[in-house]
């Protein structure tokens, strides 16, 4: 197989396994400061954020392997360049939100990564419509704690 192929293969893995574990080092929705705040009326209930993020985390993989086997080196590259930078952003939230309980950056950290997460999906779908298409609920998932995140932050000023 072609080393490009395994690297993007492989690094999508190992991106995405780091991905988990730093999400579960700062995400913390049993602090006393996160239970106190007023959760905005769309919120969904706790049980569908675990089966979401492990819906996420298994179709990015899957997802990155598709692009890696079959995707030309332009839409690897996207994927590449893409991926980590959404993660980052990701991540970024989940320390911005938690750790130093900055509402509005953290909001906006999750934006970002909704507008990069949009090359990941176009990297999937282009090299097939299925990995693309699976990849969308992840995408609507950021967009809508983007807005959860932004109402957090409205309704709890300072």
């Amino acid at each position: 197989m072609n080393p490009a192929k395994v690297w993007t293969a492989a690094l999508t893995v190992v991106i995405v396994v780091l991905y988990a574990v730093g999400s579960t080092r700062w995400v913390e929705t049993g602090s006393g400061w996160y239970r106190s705040l007023h959760r905005p009326a769309w919120q969904p209930p706790d049980a569908v954020f675990g089966i979401a993020w492990t819906y996420n985390f298994a179709v990015i993989i899957v997802s990155g392997i598709v692009v890696a086997a079959y995707g030309t080196s332009l839409q690897r590259g996207v994927w590449l360049g893409a991926l980590p930078v959404s993660v980052a952003a990701a991540l970024s939230w989940a320390w911005l939100f938690y750790v130093r309980h900055s509402l509005w950056a953290s909001s906006l950290a999750l934006l970002a990564a909704v507008v990069v997460t949009a090359a990941l999906v176009w990297a999937a779908w282009t090299t097939r419509l299925w990995a693309g298409a699976i990849l969308l609920p992840y995408l609507v998932w950021l967009a809508l704690a983007t807005s959860l995140s932004m109402g957090y932050a409205h309704l709890n000023p300072g």
